[in-house]
């Protein structure tokens, strides 16, 4: 069957993940089993979350492309539309739209080696990109995920870190402000990279999250003399 991204389904809530303060996960299954089976999306790409009467928002798709029977969208409340889904509970039911938007290169990246770098709610995007890598492991060189936060608290799906980095992903994570327990990297994204020894001809590098923090590991990278292609 196919599927039309423009048309609108029905979608079931079947869970709810508080991840950060104002952040939270939401595992979402089509109504129809017909639309679930033709759906796919690629890494990176976004849907159209819809909710009657307050609008519909952009949000990237951040579960595993093989999963054919769930979708997850993980939301930080911004607006109207974001604060009345952060109101809905398990079980109940959304509209959306999808998939729209263009998608990290992962089929133009086999055969080298791939950073991923990302901040804050930047890994939510890059996370399908993670599953992609993790599920065809052996077409890729050294994977290394730089991934940095405001504090421990505010780091995303950290009970996920251990399973890629025995997939074979180097994951090293930063956040500006440690606490008492932390005892990992403190500071920013671009300085990790920085401090990465590179072959960087055959490095790809995918990075998401606040601008000042992708302008910087741009910057780097074309300082290594990464390809900017």
């Amino acid at each position: 069957p196919t599927h039309h991204p423009w048309v609108a389904h029905s979608a079931q809530i079947v869970d709810i993940r508080p991840e950060v303060p104002g952040v939270a996960t939401y595992d979402l299954v089509f109504d129809n089993p017909d639309v679930a089976a033709a759906y796919r999306f690629k890494p990176g790409q976004f849907n159209m979350l819809y909710l009657p009467g307050f609008g519909e928002s952009a949000i990237s798709i951040s579960s595993d492309p093989a999963r054919l029977d769930l979708l997850s969208h993980t939301v930080r409340v911004a607006g109207n539309v974001t604060q009345a889904l952060a109101r809905k509970r398990v079980d109940d039911h959304i509209t959306l739209r999808g998939p729209f938007g263009s998608s990290w290169p992962v089929e133009a990246c086999c055969g080298k080696d791939v950073v991923l770098a990302c901040g804050g709610i930047g890994l939510a995007p890059l996370r399908p990109a993670i599953y992609h890598i993790l599920n065809h492991r052996g077409e890729y060189g050294r994977v290394i995920l730089l991934y940095g936060a405001r504090t421990p608290k505010d780091l995303l799906y950290p009970s996920e870190y251990d399973e890629w980095r025995g997939g074979g992903i180097e994951v090293e994570v930063t956040v500006d402000i440690g606490d008492d327990r932390w005892n990992g990297h403190v500071g920013v994204v671009p300085v990790l990279f920085y401090r990465l020894r590179l072959k960087p001809q055959q490095t790809a590098v995918m990075t998401c999250g606040p601008e000042i923090m992708m302008r910087f590991v741009v910057f780097e990278a074309l300082a290594r003399r990464v390809q900017p292609d």
